[in-house]
């Protein structure tokens, strides 16, 4: 079977999976995708451990507009194989925040060049890129990795001004993700309060 039949037939299979009443909610919060069969995500990973790993098939169906066809795709793209050029462009396509957070928790967090690209969207000038590198670095945090002096710094001060935003989804990742590095131990702890102490801002761990 072509690439090209097994993302129709991954298409078709969307309909069996179609749920009027969270597709409605979606819209209703302002999620507006140009198809959305209103897939819960246990059923995404079901298909997508049914089909397995897959570069090409993630790679089509990544160009697909439709919100279960971009998070089936990053549930199948390989991390060991996709590329850091590969990875930009799906950033700057990503659509939504609920997009970006499947993209952190299903591949970002598994590529071996995570952290790299997770400081570098820290940095972007758009809400999107910076959610998505917030949650990328919350997990990585809860897996033990801590950064090194210069991304200590780095994360603390991208993370104050994140913490100030008005958009609510980049400050709640901001959150997670502050209240993650916490976690490491003592030292990132008291890194953490005395630098939210001096803006006044107030986290409760």
């Amino acid at each position: 079977m072509t690439t090209e039949e097994q993302v129709k037939q991954i298409k078709q299979s969307f309909r069996l999976m179609m749920d009027g009443a969270v597709a409605q909610s979606m819209r209703s919060k302002g999620l507006d995708y140009h198809l959305n069969w209103g897939a819960t995500l246990p059923r995404l990973r079901e298909k997508a451990d049914e089909i397995g790993q897959d570069y090409d098939l993630a790679i089509a169906l990544w160009k697909e507009n439709v919100r279960e066809c971009k998070i089936l795709a990053t549930m199948l793209m390989p991390p060991d194989e996709v590329l850091p050029e590969v990875v930009d462009i799906w950033m700057e396509q990503t659509p939504t925040v609920e997009i970006a957070e499947q993209a952190a928790f299903n591949l970002y967090q598994h590529l071996p060049y995570a952290a790299d690209k997770a400081y570098q969207w820290l940095a972007s000038p758009d809400d999107l890129p910076q959610i998505c590198g917030y949650h990328v670095l919350s997990r990585l945090f809860m897996q033990g990795q801590e950064p090194n002096e210069r991304g200590i710094n780095e994360f603390i001060d991208q993370a104050l001004v994140a913490l100030q935003s008005e958009n609510v989804s980049l400050k709640k990742a901001a959150m997670q993700s502050v209240i993650r590095f916490s976690e490491l131990g003592l030292v990132y702890e008291r890194l953490v309060r005395s630098a939210l102490n001096r803006y006044g801002i107030e986290i409760f761990f």
